[in-house]
């Protein structure tokens, strides 16, 4: 077997795209989007189809002149994508909340309502959604109220293991933390092109995660996101889930050799961890702290925000050349 054909047998696999033809030719279980993919997927002359339908929907709901009418479409948009991607996958897909509502609890569970009430308006079951929040204190808060209501929540942009306690302090369905933006800040801190994926900070910040998520029996799952290099997705081998970019999902395909198992549950309980309880100040403590984690979430919600604005433009440019508004 491939390298993706073994991991299959250890790890659920992810695909991280808004390009739904990727994602039929995978195979994957589940799949996962956010404003940047939506957005890049958006601009492709195939998907211009589900961007007319958003637009559409958003006029049978509210005036083409109004100042909501873009938020809509974008609404409309996400849960468009998120439609067609259902219709290939046996799993789930995530659909993100705006980044710019990641320090706002109530308007977060708004918008995760609004979300979950388009797809089940369209007939789709509220278990094969996951509603991505930024794990900022606000929105692990979120997440929290939204799982006692049936709404399952995949917490994103993770990148300490002070996000991680307070995620299954709250039950939340899944967390997300990013691997590769996490290579990203230590290779420029320290003053290097890579870190082999042995040493990867990123790597050893899900396999700390998972290793205590087992220990403890949090039933919290853990998907390793943000790939670089398949070297650190073979080295998360074992891990829940792994949400994995096309063109990596290629490189696991093409590659031959012998996969090993690198974390395993019945490992980790044996592991001689202590058990660390967070509330407010500790986690904004902790946060603080942390320097990379500090960083790369401000600037996860700001890129995603950004991407986000560029798609609220492009959306009303083309529903300008619609319906002349």
């Amino acid at each position: 077997m491939n390298l993706l054909e073994q991991l299959r047998t250890m790890t659920v696999v992810v695909a991280d795209t808004g390009d739904f033809e990727q994602i039929a030719h995978f195979k994957p279980r589940d799949a996962t989007t956010n404003p940047s993919l939506i957005y890049k997927a958006a601009q492709m002359p195939q998907y211009k189809r589900i961007v007319e339908e958003a637009i559409a929907a958003a006029r049978d709901e509210v005036a083409a002149d109004s100042s909501e009418f873009v938020n809509v479409c974008i609404d409309h948009l996400f849960v468009g994508f998120g439609l067609e991607i259902l219709k290939v996958i046996p799993g789930r897909v995530s659909t993100e909340v705006d980044a710019g509502l990641s320090f706002d609890t109530e308007a977060t569970i708004q918008k995760a309502r609004r979300l979950i009430g388009l797809y089940e308006a369209a007939g789709i079951d509220r278990k094969r959604i996951l509603i991505k929040i930024a794990s900022t204190w606000e929105g692990i808060q979120a997440a929290e109220k939204l799982e006692k209501e049936g709404i399952h929540c995949n917490l994103t942009l993770l990148f300490s293991f002070a996000q991680a306690l307070a995620c299954a302090q709250a039950k939340v369905t899944l967390i997300s933390p990013f691997v590769g933006r996490i290579h990203d800040w230590y290779c420029k801190d320290r003053g290097v092109k890579s870190i082999p994926a042995t040493e990867d900070p990123g790597v050893q910040s899900v396999a700390q995660i998972y290793q205590y998520y087992k220990k403890f029996g949090h039933k919290t799952e853990v998907m390793g996101a943000s790939f670089r290099n398949i070297g650190e997705i073979t080295e998360l081998a074992g891990c829940d889930l792994l949400t994995i970019a096309p063109e990596l999902l290629d490189e696991l395909e093409k590659q031959e050799g012998k996969l090993e198992r690198k974390l395993s549950s019945e490992a980790a309980k044996s592991a001689s961890i202590e058990k660390v309880v967070v509330d407010e100040k500790s986690f904004r403590w902790m946060l603080n702290e942390d320097a990379m984690a500090t960083e790369k979430l401000a600037d996860g919600i700001r890129r995603f925000n950004a991407d986000l604005v560029k798609l609220r433009q492009q959306t009303a440019a083309l529903s300008r050349e619609l319906v002349g508004v």
